[in-house]
């Protein structure tokens, strides 16, 4: 049975769900077990599409974590994306939010997927995002829009 992308990327959701995954190959090998065959790009193009992260976990190694619809998941090595967030700060229109070590790319991911409409973009380091604000917004109408995706602090 030749297996296609929907059930790999369910696949992919399952794994990360119960087995600790530190890194691509980590996730290869797991799909290989299931009977997948997929190459390193393609996979690369999953863990984008599934919107996955790579956190720390309380031993200071990274781990996969999955989003879910209501902000981030805990997954069973309890890693919280949605507790990722330390602070934000503004300097005229431009926010930045402080996060944990390894969560400001997948917050960024979902400020810019959510966002649209008040916010232009995102740049992203390992624990920092800065936020630039569509021309004319505001502060409150950026606070706003995080806020509904519980991102403010």
């Amino acid at each position: 049975m030749i297996k296609g992308k929907k059930e790999r990327l369910a696949a992919i959701e399952d794994i990360v769900r119960r087995e600790i995954i530190r890194n691509q190959d980590d996730l290869q090998k797991s799909l290989i077990d299931r009977g997948f065959e997929v190459v390193q790009a393609t996979l690369s193009r999953d863990i984008r599409e599934l919107k996955i992260v790579k956190v720390l976990d309380e031993e200071g190694r990274y781990l996969y974590v999955l989003p879910d619809a209501g902000g981030w998941t805990d997954n069973k090595q309890g890693a919280n994306v949605s507790r990722g967030v330390i602070s934000l700060e503004f300097s005229g229109t431009l926010a930045v939010i402080k996060t944990r070590p390894g969560y400001a790319g997948g917050i960024a991911s979902d400020i810019d997927e959510h966002s649209h409409e008040v916010i232009l973009g995102t740049i992203a380091g390992d624990d920092t995002i800065l936020i630039i604000p569509r021309e004319g917004r505001t502060k409150d109408e950026v606070r706003a829009a995080l806020g509904r995706l519980n991102v403010e602090r």
